[in-house]
C-alpha cells in the first residue's frame, strides 16, 4: 500500500523518482479501508530532508499509511521556509485533541544543551504525556529518544568528548523481539550525535529492554513498553549521502568512521543499511496496525 501525503509536498517527487507509491487524497478516499494515522514532530531544522526519509521507509510497507506534519506550536524554524511551515505544518497545540495510531518524534540539534534549556522543552513534556492518551505506539529518534527517557524515567544523557559520526556495527540483543524480526544478528547502522545514553543508567524495574547496541557507540535501540514507546539513538532512515553532507557542513571535522572506503572522502560510500532501515520501520508500522484499535477513539487504552 501507498503512503498517503499532500500532492504538493517536496517528498513526494523524490519518492515517485525512487520507485515509492504515493497516494493523493482522492485515490486514497476510493480505498475501503482506514489507514494508519501517523503523526511526525520534526525537529530537525532541515525539515524537508527528514520528511523525505521518514516518508520513504514508511511508503514501504505494505499498509496504507497517512502522515501527517507537526511542529512543536510556538517555534519558529530557521532552516525551513515559512511558507512550507505554514503549507504543511499543523501546530501541535491544534491537534491534540485529536487520537493517532503512531507518533514519530525526530531528533534536534540540541544535544549539547540541558534538556530544561531547551526552548520548547515544556511543551515537548505536553507531548509526551498527551502521547500515552491520544497516541498508540511511538519511535522516538536521536535525541527525540533521549528526551523521552529523560521525562519518562529519568534517564541521564552524557555529553560526548567528540562526535560519534559514521556506520558501525551492532549487536541485535533480541532477534526473537516483534521489533527486530527479520534482521541479523550484526547489522550497520549510521551513527550521528554528541551525547549518548549509557545502560548503567537505565532504571531497574521499568521494563525497559536493549534490542541492539555497539560495541564502539553503546545503546542503539530500546524498547518501553510500559510508554508503547522505541527509543532510537541512530539513524537507519538516512539516506546514502547523508552523512557525507554532514561532514561538508563541519567543514571536514569529525571524519564519519567506516563510511567512506578507505576513509578518503572524495570515494562514494555504498548503504550497507538500507535494508535495516526497511525492516525495522515496517517492523513498527506492522505492529502498530495488528495492535492499534480499528475506532480511533478507542486509541489509548492500554
Amino acid at each position: 500500500m501507498p503512503i498517503r501525503i499532500a500532492d504538493n509536498l517536496p517528498a513526494r517527487r523524490t519518492l515517485e523518482s525512487e520507485g515509492v507509491i504515493v497516494m493523493g487524497e482522492t485515490e486514497a478516499a476510493r480505498q475501503d479501508i482506514r489507514p494508519l494515522r501517523i503523526a511526525l514532530l520534526n525537529l530537525m531544522p532541515d525539515k524537508i530532508t527528514t520528511e523525505t526519509q521518514i516518508a520513504r521507509v514508511l511508503g514501504a510497507t505494505p499498509l496504507q499509511v497517512e502522515l501527517e506534519l507537526l511542529r512543536i506550536s510556538d517555534h519558529v524554524s530557521k532552516n525551513t521556509s515559512a511558507g512550507h511551515i505554514a503549507e504543511f505544518y499543523r501546530p501541535w497545540a491544534d491537534v491534540r485533541g485529536e487520537r493517532f495510531d503512531g507518533l514519530i518524534v525526530t531528533g534536534a540539534p540540541v544535544e549539547q544543551i540541558p534538556f530544561e534549556e531547551v526552548t520548547y522543552w515544556d511543551e515537548l513534556r505536553r507531548i509526551f504525556d498527551w502521547s500515552q492518551v491520544n497516541v498508540h505506539r511511538t519511535l522516538n529518534v536521536c535525541w527525540g529518544a533521549m528526551a523521552a527517557l529523560h521525562h519518562f524515567h529519568g534517564v541521564p544523557k552524557h555529553g560526548l568528548a567528540a562526535k560519534a559520526s559514521g556506520v558501525f556495527r551492532h549487536d541485535n540483543r533480541a532477534p526473537a523481539s516483534p521489533w527486530m524480526r527479520g534482521l541479523p544478528d550484526v547489522f550497520d547502522v549510521p551513527v550521528s550525535r554528541w551525547s549518548e545514553v549509557r545502560a548503567t543508567d537505565l532504571p531497574e524495574g521499568r521494563g525497559l529492554r536493549v534490542l541492539a547496541d555497539s560495541a564502539e557507540t553503546g545503546l542503539c535501540l530500546i524498547d518501553d513498553p510500559a510508554h508503547r514507546a522505541l527509543h532510537m539513538f541512530n539513524h537507519l532512515e538516512y539516506d546514502t549521502l547523508t552523512l557525507a553532507g554532514e561532514y561538508a557542513r563541519d567543514e571536514g571535522h569529525y571524519l564519519p568512521r567506516h563510511y567512506f572506503p578507505g576513509d578518503d572522502p572524495q570515494a562514494a560510500p555504498a548503504n550497507t543499511w538500507r535494508g535495516h532501515g526497511h525492516l525495522l520501520y515496517g517492523n513498527w508500522i506492522n505492529e502498530t496496525y495488528q495492535t492499534t484499535p480499528f475506532d480511533l477513539a478507542d486509541v489509548g487504552g492500554r
